[in-house]
């Protein structure tokens, strides 16, 4: 936390520094010395949003705290740790509060619905400009480099650079899903999944596992487009094993990527089911996540006859 000292210090700076029309360099140190502890301040906040049991005061939350995010950017644009903070913020604010409220919203209200998705599709894009922009800090021309021959271009990552691959894919991955209309985004499909492939190899167990969930999704696709039920279903159990079954996200999406698709009404039902059954205060790091998942979850549920055809 900031001392009042610090902050203190800092607006008198930046308040002779105006008045004077002159550069400081006292003011540059507390400023950047208030930035990281914000930064600090940022990361610990997020680990207590994730922990939380009210999804309605986390989104309420967020905001303020992305747009304090963006403004030390503007302080610290070369700062990993708020880039980080930045793409980890804007996806999960898009998924939590924005992607889920517009999917709740479509038989009550379709035109405020698909205005929410619209939103939440620039919000991931959003997020995945942050990711690009820390990649970019620590492999400059990686971006370019991943559109031209993204296998290559994924070689010269590392582990250290995990967290970073992992929200730019899922944003990136997450905005694809939601603008299927637009070729411009179907046409990064392959620089995408590269970065996922990546971290399989890196680190599979980042996240508990949940990159697993990724690629139930992307193989629960046909077949023409690199789809394979029994590779969905061997990420599906690795997935289980990696979270300890802890994660209702990963019944919910074996369901609906591949369940759904193939019209098992029975064993999506009982996926989603389990899905439900778990308790969030279980496993209280992912509480936020689980209680999102099975929102969803009983969304489906409750409008299951919508999904199958008799």
């Amino acid at each position: 936390m900031i001392s009042a000292w610090a902050c203190v210090q800092t607006v008198r700076c930046a308040t002779g520094a105006a008045l004077l029309g002159v550069s400081l360099s006292g003011c540059g140190i507390m400023s950047r010395l208030a930035a990281n502890s914000m930064t600090g301040v940022m990361e610990a906040t997020s680990e207590v949003w994730a922990s939380d049991n009210d999804p309605e005061f986390v989104c309420q939350s967020i905001p303020f705290a992305l747009s304090t995010v963006e403004g030390l950017l503007r302080k610290q644009p070369k700062s990993q740790r708020l880039l980080l903070t930045a793409t980890q913020g804007f996806t999960q604010y898009a998924y939590v509060c924005v992607e889920t409220n517009g999917i709740l919203l479509e038989r009550e209200n379709y035109e405020r619905s698909k205005l929410q998705l619209q939103r939440a599709l620039h919000l991931f894009l959003r997020a995945k400009r942050y990711g690009i922009r820390g990649l970019e800090l620590r492999h400059p021309g990686f971006e370019q480099r991943l559109l031209i021959d993204p296998d290559k271009a994924v070689v010269s990552t590392t582990q250290e650079d995990v967290p970073l691959l992992y929200w730019t894919a899922v944003s990136w991955g997450a905005a694809i899903s939601r603008g299927k209309d637009r070729p411009d985004l179907i046409a990064d499909l392959p620089s995408v999944i590269a970065m996922m492939e990546r971290i399989l190899e890196l680190d599979e167990a980042f996240g508990d596992g949940t990159i697993h969930d990724v690629f139930v999704m992307l193989r629960g696709l046909p077949s023409s487009m690199g789809g394979s039920t029994e590779e969905a279903r061997a990420h599906f159990e690795r997935a289980l094993e990696l979270n300890g079954g802890g994660l209702a996200g990963t019944y919910a999406t074996y369901a609906a990527s591949v369940m759904l698709p193939q019209q098992r009404r029975e064993d999506f039902e009982r996926l989603m089911s389990e899905a439900l059954v778990l308790d969030p205060d279980a496993n209280p790091s992912h509480r936020l996540q689980n209680l999102t998942a099975q929102k969803r979850a009983q969304y489906m549920l409750d409008h299951v006859d919508d999904y199958f055809i008799e």
